[in-house]
């Protein structure tokens, strides 16, 4: 099955399926690598056997490729020294080498960002940050790297992170309004009059403020207006667009009580979000790298990262390597779901989208950044052949989001971070 461009105005160029149905991307990060010896199977192409911690996923084997010997080089030390943790989020989805800086941040576009500047004029929302984690924007974390390459994967601009949100229930209202069934398309009209009101006064306020400002602080203005711009611009679309497709469930409460509860509303949200058509590209960060949070749930009430540098110690090893098999049950659960879920064309959710899951770190204990734990899931509306495991051999992650993109019908994309080619048998 091959893409086809929708045909609409001029510029509404989007990779659909070739029946029509649209597209969707979703990149999922996992923090501290995984224990390389139980991640990897044996075998090679659709004749593998999966190895302890990626053994779930033989309930949608069908479904997904595992993609050895991708490799993220700018997330290496080089000359910067500490901050493995800072890098493989930062780089994660963005391929370039951050400024170890804590107040001036640098970074790049993250690939989620660059397909949703290609679609996202066709949703309500034109892209969707989650976190099941807190957020810092502000501040030294890692080593000396500012707090915002640690939380955030996805960004806008080389100095503009995507901030995600933890809250399941403030996403569900971003997505179909406040309040009850039926009365969410009338709430959700209400919050965009207020939000022009409070935008007018914005635009106002800093035009007068302009005259006082010297060129430094007008840059950051401009920086500033142009995000307000940039609202303006969802709240007419929105509209545009109409109103959205009222689930019949309850808005969520607000944030689970338990790490596996939070990821699996937040997955399921994900899901409401693709099926409703309310946004084609998502973004969802589990945990920061360098992530301490313990596993008591499962019998593990040391620190991730802690156990992380496990130094060969077989006990640590294997408690690591359990909360890696926790993770990927939880994936397993989700790429269930998007398989059990009907497209508008009959055929799976999961079959015209793209998930994407791994990490910036390989080996956590040793802060490697090559041969990274890269799952991909889903069909990518018949152009991607899942059921295997291949071995790209010592090839950037960059060169997948390419060809990932090309898929999602951005055009004019000749190189990302640090792209060499687009990858191939995918």
């Amino acid at each position: 099955m091959r893409l086809r461009a929708a045909s609409g105005a001029a510029g509404d160029q989007l990779a659909t399926t070739a029946t029509g149905a649209p597209l969707r991307t979703a990149f999922i990060y996992f923090p501290n690598g995984a224990i390389p010896s139980a991640w990897w199977p044996t075998g090679e192409g659709a004749d593998f056997q999966w190895n302890r911690t990626t053994q779930p996923l033989e309930a949608v084997r069908p479904h997904t490729q595992i993609l050895g010997g991708l490799e993220h080089l700018n997330a290496t030390a080089g000359p910067d020294g500490a901050g493995d943790h800072a890098r493989a989020n930062g780089t994660f989805l963005t391929g370039v080498r951050m400024k170890k800086s804590a107040t001036d941040i640098r970074a790049g576009i993250s690939i989620d960002q660059a397909m949703a500047r290609e679609v996202g004029h066709l949703t309500r929302l034109p892209s969707l940050e989650l976190t099941c984690d807190a957020g810092r924007n502000t501040g030294a974390c890692d080593s000396g790297y500012s707090c915002a390459y640690q939380y955030n994967v996805s960004w806008s601009s080389p100095t503009t992170p995507m901030t995600p949100e933890a809250n399941p229930r403030l996403v569900f209202e971003r997505l179909f309004g406040a309040g009850a069934a039926g009365e969410r398309a009338e709430q959700l009209k209400r919050r965009r009059e207020e939000q022009r009101s409070i935008l007018d006064f914005i635009v106002q306020d800093a035009r007068d403020l302009q005259r006082q400002l010297n060129g430094h602080d007008q840059a950051k203005l401009d920086q500033y207006l142009t995000s307000v711009r940039e609202l303006e611009t969802r709240i007419q679309r929105s509209e545009k667009l109409g109103d959205p497709k009222d689930p019949t469930q309850a808005a969520p409460s607000g944030i689970p009580p338990t790490y596996a509860e939070h990821i699996q509303l937040m997955f399921d949200t994900l899901l409401l979000a693709f099926q409703t058509d309310s946004t084609r590209v998502a973004t969802m960060l589990l945990a920061h790298d360098g992530s301490n949070r313990s596993f008591a749930e499962i019998g593990i009430p040391e620190g991730h990262h802690d156990l992380s540098h496990h130094s060969d110690n077989q006990e640590k090893i294997q408690k690591i390597s359990d909360i890696d098999l926790w993770y990927v049950k939880q994936l397993t659960r989700f790429i269930e779901r998007m398989r059990d879920t009907k497209d508008v064309d009959g055929n799976s959710l999961l079959q015209n989208s793209m998930i994407l899951y791994g990490s910036g770190n390989a080996d956590g204990n040793r802060h490697t950044h090559v041969n990274l734990p890269v799952i991909l899931a889903g069909g990518g509306g018949g152009t991607l052949v899942p059921g295997r495991y291949i071995k790209h051999g010592a090839k950037p992650v960059s060169n997948l989001f390419l060809s990932l993109a090309d898929r999602m019908g951005v055009t004019g994309l000749e190189r990302f971070g640090d792209s060499s080619a687009r990858l191939t048998n995918i």
